[in-house]
């Protein structure tokens, strides 16, 4: 597997390179200190799989090289590290279509984890965001049989929507959710504003913290 990392310090280029070769025995870990060379060598390197970066660059805001990453390779999945996690950032990162966000603060056994995550197809998200919710009030969640958080069907959600949700997950649009499930666009469109209703939230990213929240492990479907 091929990997990009994006950081302008030479040690945590070292360590990110160090917890890749343990994820990947085969893994093949580029390196860039800026923007710049992370774009070029993302331009040359068409078959990256996974690209690490750090929102503190110095040529260029992260988020900037985040939103120009999704939208030239939007088939390279792109995780966040960063010192400021707090949950603007968190969420902001997601919203770019960020697969997760891992602080560096963390230790290397749970980055470990979160990056296994990631390639399993879910989305990584800190524990203590999601238990934070400064702006707004958590969403009220009937629990479900013995008191255990309650499953998708416990919310109503049917086999599709639960399909739907986990191509909303790996941050997949509609049209290409329409596309891997063989259904019309407004059809899909139905779907996620049933999903979020059942979630009590009102956009994809805040779904993504819920679900996240409540645990659930989400099939895994393979975009056509």
């Amino acid at each position: 597997m091929k990997f990009l990392v994006i950081d302008d310090h030479a040690l945590i280029r070292e360590a990110l390179r160090g917890v890749l070769n343990e994820l990947k025995s085969d893994a093949t870990v580029l390196e860039a200190a800026d923007s710049r060379q992370a774009l070029r060598i993302a331009d040359e390197q068409r078959d990256l799989d996974l690209i690490l970066l750090d929102l503190n660059l110095p040529d260029r805001s992260g988020f900037a090289v985040l939103a120009d990453l999704r939208q030239r390779y939007p088939a390279v999945s792109t995780v966040v590290l960063s010192a400021f996690n707090d949950r603007e950032n968190v969420t902001k990162a997601l919203e770019l279509g960020a697969l997760g966000f891992i602080p560096k603060s963390v230790p290397r056994e749970v980055m470990l984890s979160a990056l296994r995550l990631v390639f399993s197809g879910g989305i990584y998200i800190p524990p203590d965001i999601l238990g934070r919710r400064e702006s707004s009030p958590a969403p009220s969640l009937s629990t479900g049989p013995v008191g255990r958080p309650p499953a998708p069907r416990d919310m109503g959600l049917t086999d599709r929507q639960i399909d739907v949700l986990a191509l909303m997950m790996q941050g997949k649009s509609n049209k290409v959710i329409s596309r891997t499930l063989d259904l019309a666009e407004p059809t899909v469109k139905n779907h996620v504003t049933a999903i979020l209703k059942a979630l009590k939230v009102t956009n994809r990213t805040e779904a993504v913290i819920a679900v996240g929240s409540l645990g659930w492990q989400m099939p895994q479907i393979a975009e056509r």
